[in-house]
Order: structure tokens, then C-alpha cells, then sequence
């Protein structure tokens, strides 16, 4: 038999899941000329092993071939640092990185860019991740 603690815990649960879900749900409403569209989020780390293994130059090559090619119509980049767990080695790694945020309207196509650029930046520069970061924005220009 459940204990009153679980029989409630179950009655919150139920209840508030709904109405949380039901948030989710609701489109994003911008107000004009705002429109909606999707923010990505890259970062990039610049480090391989203990030691900064991107250059600025290389860093600028791979934007120059890789994310300006997809990205035609602009990006920002952001010198950032950053840190990380290192599930390999059981460390927390600092290191310079280099924030990629790109706005464009969504569709598969660019979505699947965003997978290629992050996964061509992992095998070129041996890096176990880049984080992936998508949301919804409203935006005008």
C-alpha cells in the first residue's frame, strides 16, 4: 500500500503535468516586424589534449569553408571560455572557445547544415563534442 507522501506526490504529478505540457505547446507570437525564427547556438572548443589546437587561423578557414558556405546571410562569432567534464579522463577542462550564433528561418535543410558543421569541426579538430544549442526567436532586422 502507498504511503500518503507517494498518494500525493502521484496527485501533484498528475495534476500539474498537463498544464505544463500545455505550455510547451503554445506558439510563439512575435509582434511585427518580429518573426519567428531559429537561433543556434554553436561552441566550439579550442583545445586538443592540454593544449590550444585550433588556431585563430584555423578557426577562421573552417568558418571561411564550413559555416559561411551554409550560413550565407551572417553570423556572429564570440571569443568565449568555456568548461567542461571529461568523461575520458574524469577532469573538468578549461578552455577558449569560440561562440557561433546563426539565425535563419527553419527548415530541414538548415537544420541538417547545423549537424554537418558540428560534426565536420569534431573530425577535423579531434573533438569529443560541440555543443548544439536551438531555440525558437522572434527576430527582425
Amino acid at each position: 500500500m502507498r504511503s500518503v507522501a507517494q498518494r500525493l506526490l502521484a496527485l501533484l504529478v498528475a495534476v500539474t503535468a498537463p498544464v505544463l505540457s500545455a505550455c510547451t505547446m503554445l506558439p510563439q507570437v512575435c509582434v511585427p516586424p518580429a518573426e519567428n525564427m531559429v537561433t543556434a547556438e554553436l561552441t566550439f572548443g579550442r583545445k586538443v589534449g592540454d593544449r590550444v589546437g585550433v588556431s585563430e587561423a584555423e578557426f577562421s578557414t573552417f568558418v571561411a569553408r564550413e559555416i559561411s558556405p551554409r550560413f550565407p546571410d551572417g553570423l556572429t562569432i564570440v571569443d568565449a571560455r568555456g568548461q567542461w567534464r571529461d568523461a575520458e579522463r574524469g577532469v573538468v577542462v578549461h578552455e577558449p572557445s569560440k561562440l557561433v550564433l546563426l539565425t535563419f528561418r527553419d527548415d530541414i535543410e538548415r537544420r541538417a547544415s547545423i549537424t554537418a558543421i558540428t560534426e565536420t569541426y569534431k573530425r577535423q579538430f579531434k573533438q569529443q563534442s560541440v555543443l548544439m544549442s536551438l531555440r525558437t526567436s522572434c527576430v527582425a532586422f
